[in-house]
């Protein structure tokens, strides 16, 4: 009997020492030999500046002299008293509510069209649709489309059939610049999220299509939702991070459109609001607390949308 326990007990600490960190370390050096450098790579310039800038957010910092804890002071001034932020955050939401599902859906959808066709033909609609995303023109393009005289595209076509009987100067036009900008957005968005659905659909097992027949499966609709959907989980949690990024970090196509600022800031967001408090006015601590409260924004949506896609399939 006493053998036994002992025996027993000397199993307990082999367990609790294999469950030990140090110990799968030790176990796995190679394999983390391997990450080492991502995982050194990832600290320095995504964690510690994450930290870093959490830090500022609660002190007065002009990158001239030594930050000072103000506590709180950032975020109710932010709250409370800017109301450019206020009007960029409403703005950022809209644009974020709108652009992230409406893009995700069509990066989805037409990466499903795509992924029927074969060949040279799959990989030339490939180039066509994800092209608007890695443009280094684009804006020119909009700006030719948009421009508010009458040889601007827009105004010359809507002119020609009568629908305008004057050129409207759509980036200088507080109620237009909104819209205009969720348009450009949208068309810009068929990027590395549409890449990763067209790489997922390709990866996804035939045989799955088969057995899912033999259980009831009846049409395509059923097929892409019982069957693809769940097997390309990964990708569409890969996809839906970039999207959400993408949505949330809204800046330059309103910067290049609308200007900085814009009329009335109708195309301000939160990131052109920490531009102009991090790269022109240097309050690095105010520009902190606007980051910070951008990351929690990310983060929040980031698990909502991950607790959605969990139930794909089901």
């Amino acid at each position: 009997m006493d053998t036994k326990n002992q025996v027993s007990e000397e199993a307990l600490q082999i367990a609790k020492k294999q469950a030990t960190l140090s110990y799968r370390i030790k176990r796995n050096k190679e394999s983390y030999i391997m990450l080492a450098p991502y995982f050194i790579m990832f600290f320095f310039f995504t964690v510690l500046p994450v930290v870093m800038s959490v830090f500022f957010s609660f002190t007065y910092y002009n990158m001239l002299e030594m930050p000072e804890f103000i506590g709180w002071k950032n975020y109710i001034k932010l709250f409370l008293e800017d109301d450019i932020f206020l009007k960029s955050l409403k703005n950022t939401l809209i644009l974020a509510v709108i652009t992230g599902p409406v893009s995700y859906f069509l990066c989805l959808l037409f990466a499903w069209i795509i992924n029927e066709f074969k060949g040279w033909l799959r990989a030339f609609l490939t180039l066509i649709f994800y092209a608007p995303s890695i443009c280094g023109n684009a804006y020119v393009v909009w700006n030719l489309i948009l421009s508010g005289d009458r040889y601007g595209y827009l105004n010359g076509i809507l002119m020609k059939l009568g629908i305008l009987d004057e050129a409207v100067l759509w980036m200088k036009t507080e109620k237009w610049v909104l819209p205009m900008l969720i348009i450009v957005q949208l068309w810009l968005s068929l990027g590395t999220g549409f890449l990763s659905f067209i790489a997922g659909l390709q990866t996804v097992d035939k045989s799955l299509y088969e057995a899912a027949a033999l259980d009831g499966v009846k049409n395509r609709w059923q097929e892409l939702w019982y069957v693809t959907l769940p097997a390309m989980k990964p990708q569409l949690m890969f996809g839906a991070v970039m999207q959400i990024t993408q949505s949330f970090a809204i800046a330059d196509v309103s910067i290049q459109l609308a200007g900085n600022p814009s009329v009335n800031y109708s195309g301000a967001t939160v990131v052109t609001h920490l531009l102009d408090y991090g790269t022109v006015r240097f309050e690095m601590g105010y520009a902190s607390a606007i980051a910070t409260v951008l990351f929690l924004l990310m983060v929040g949506s980031n698990m909502l949308v991950q607790k959605v896609l969990r139930r794909v399939g089901e």
